[in-house]
């Protein structure tokens, strides 16, 4: 617990640094956890009846959509999927040891983990952006502890035997509260707009880390990595980010700012 309370604690000073300062600061840092998290999810996919990514290609695909967000050329996404699918489609043609289960698993990893979080580099210089943060972590901090109190009925038991019904409304009733904290603070507005979004947030919030734990349970493995002493590694730390960074960044986009 000691190592993963500093563990934690240093990873949340490099968070603020990163995020504060934003730029390419932040756009380096999103891209580096896109790498890695790809770098892990192939590592815990090979484990998966011999499946295997074909990492290369989505690395390249991770450079392509970063620099892309650099440039600040989305309209050239199109584009990037494009060349992504034609280059994909020509290894299986060429390459007689590639299965279309290869190919599946390699898009799946490219839609998961470099596109989802390419949201947290879009929401760059945006006080929103920390609401992908607040939602997400507070949700895992308060279900964990009024889970711990209060929990009797198991929210899904053969994924995350700990995890607890009464844990989940917790989470999302602190991930509320801290939002409309964050939001009276900043004077971000619409109340009910920025309720209803730490709502759908923090229920996505626990859909991407139940979404982590499958893979896992299907790789059979406990933590995807050892980057983070006592929590794991990045998708450890970030399944539940994948899943609020898009949310938040089309509600914003759609429903707050017209």
């Amino acid at each position: 617990m000691k190592t993963r309370v500093i563990s934690g604690i240093i990873g949340l000073l490099l968070l603020f640094i990163v995020v504060f300062t934003g730029g390419h600061l932040l756009n380096v840092s999103v891209f580096l956890i896109s790498v890695i998290g790809l770098y892990e999810f192939d590592k815990a996919i090979k484990n998966i009846n011999g499946l295997k990514t074909i990492l290369f290609v989505n690395y390249l695909f991770a450079i392509g959509l970063f620099t892309l967000i650099v440039l600040n050329r989305k309209e050239l996404f199109m584009l990037l999927i494009f060349i992504y699918t034609v280059v994909l489609l020509c290894i299986l043609v060429f390459n007689k040891k590639v299965r279309i289960n290869d190919i599946s698993i390699t898009v799946l990893g490219a839609l998961y983990i470099p596109f989802l979080i390419s949201h947290i580099a879009l929401l760059g210089g945006s006080i929103y952006i920390w609401i992908v943060f607040i939602t997400a972590w507070g949700t895992d901090t308060f279900a964990y502890f009024v889970g711990v109190k209060f929990g009797k009925r198991k929210l899904c038991p053969s994924l995350s035997p700990n995890k607890s019904i009464e844990g989940s409304i917790g989470g999302i009733l602190g991930s509320l509260v801290l939002t409309l904290l964050f939001s009276y603070y900043f004077k971000l507005g619409n109340i009910i707009n920025i309720s209803i979004l730490s709502i759908i947030c923090s229920i996505m919030a626990q859909v991407g880390d139940l979404t982590a734990s499958r893979i896992k349970r299907l790789a059979n493995i406990k933590d995807y990595g050892k980057i983070m002493p006592g929590h794991g590694g990045i998708l450890d730390r970030f399944d539940s980010i994948l899943f609020t960074g898009p949310i938040v960044y089309y509600y914003i986009v759609y429903f707050v700012l017209p």
